[in-house]
């Protein structure tokens, strides 16, 4: 599936629900739906900055296609987490660079967000991104 479909998903099995308090508990079980990170991938150096809580992202590149592990130790943000795993997993790092994610907006999700947790958003959006990037730019891939 490309990133679109996948968004395109995203905004489908959020329309079923019209009150945030609903939202809210889709992507506290999205999040604990997410397999565990193992703990050898939680260091400082796949935390991601800018996030209230505690986010780890741990990329693979494996035959052109990135793939991301992720946990955080926020309910709520678990959940936003599980989202972009599953937007960006198994994507082209291109791809992944270039896209544009409009599911974010189309569900409310920023809306609904304090500052803090938006912020942490687009440090989420930025860190695999640039992960992709490199990935991109790498000579192998």
């Amino acid at each position: 599936m490309t990133i679109n479909e996948i968004q395109d998903q995203i905004v489908e099995e959020f329309q079923d629900f019209d009150d945030w308090m609903d939202r809210y508990q889709l992507l506290i079980d999205l999040g604990s739906e997410l397999p565990a990170l193992p703990e050898q991938y939680k260091t400082n150096d796949n935390l991601i900055d800018g996030c209230q809580s505690r986010v780890w992202v741990y990329p693979e590149l494996r035959d052109g296609q990135m793939f991301i592990q992720a946990e955080s130790d926020a309910l709520i943000v678990k959940g936003i987490v599980a989202l972009l795993v599953r937007v960006f997993n198994g994507q082209k790092p291109a791809d992944i660079v270039d896209a544009d994610l409009y599911f974010i907006d189309r569900i409310g999700l920023k809306d609904h967000l304090s500052p803090t947790r938006s912020n942490g958003l687009a440090a989420m959006v930025k860190q695999i991104r640039l992960y992709a990037l490199a990935y991109n730019n790498r000579k192998d891939a």
